[in-house]
């Protein structure tokens, strides 16, 4: 059964359903690409692993119930005053735990040399949030844009801060960014919103080949297919995170035409 929506599913991007949808995407642009790069090249699904710890730590054991012992009252044989002695039995507490994160990217790779000719990105809600996650991702990014890869980063989530770019352009809900390497710093952005149907990208290879093209909406209708999210979502109770009143409204009328 295919998505409702015309474009992007901002049910997807609640946070109990997101992991499923990014890795599930992963590997259906892999599977897409992988057979109009042979002979030439492959695309291999990579990824990077990294602990937060700290601010951003989960916290683990945490009670149902919290029991908590009555402080005794001792009279002071010199005044009448009340003096509360201090406990000595254990009290419950949090730990802060390491969070081992691991993220999916794809590469396309030249078969005869196993050059890196483009890298493509899925934006998780870490790289948008401020911390370690955000922090490894820029790092990569500015590194691969100061390399001879080029670059699709693709980002689907509304909530989080935007990756940084300057230019003429204004606030879309969703990005796609294809930044190929000869002519950098420029890169084209594809923006686009709730209501919009996702645009058809390019995926760069070398110079001199044509290009790729992805369109990412029959991908993401296998996906919600396959994963039986008509099942999954119930569009009743679910809350979207981060969407205005008029979004709102015409997300309920979209799903009134499916009735």
């Amino acid at each position: 059964m295919p998505s409702p929506f015309l474009g992007m599913n901002p049910y997807l991007e609640h946070p109990s359903l997101w992991a499923g949808i990014y890795h599930r995407l992963i590997t259906a642009i892999a599977n897409h690409l992988a057979p109009k790069l042979r002979p030439k090249y492959i695309v291999a699904i990579e990824e990077r692993v990294y602990e937060i710890n700290g601010d951003t730590a989960l916290l683990v054991g945490v009670p149902d119930v919290s029991v908590q012992s009555s402080l005794p009252l001792v009279r002071s044989t010199e005044s009448d005053l009340a003096v509360i002695s201090p406990t000595t039995l254990p009290m419950d507490v949090l730990l802060p735990m390491p969070e081992i994160l691991t993220e999916a990217y794809l590469e396309i790779r030249a078969v005869e040399t196993e050059e890196v000719v483009t890298i493509i990105e899925v934006l998780s809600p870490k790289n948008k949030q401020v911390g370690i996650g955000r922090l490894q991702y820029e790092t990569k990014r500015l590194k691969i844009l100061g390399s001879a890869s080029n670059l699709v980063e693709i980002d689907l989530l509304r909530q989080g801060n935007s990756m940084p770019m300057v230019g003429n352009f204004l606030p879309s809900h969703y990005r796609i960014v294809v930044s190929h390497s000869e002519t950098r710093p420029r890169a084209a952005l594809y923006g686009f919103h709730l209501q919009d149907r996702i645009p058809e990208f390019p995926v760069p290879l070398r110079a001199s080949e044509p290009e790729l093209m992805i369109d990412l909406k029959p991908l993401l209708d296998e996906i919600y297919d396959q994963g039986s999210y008509d099942l999954r979502i119930d569009y009743n109770r679910l809350t979207i995170p981060a969407l205005s009143e008029p979004d709102m409204a015409w997300v309920n009328e979209m799903l009134q035409q499916q009735g």
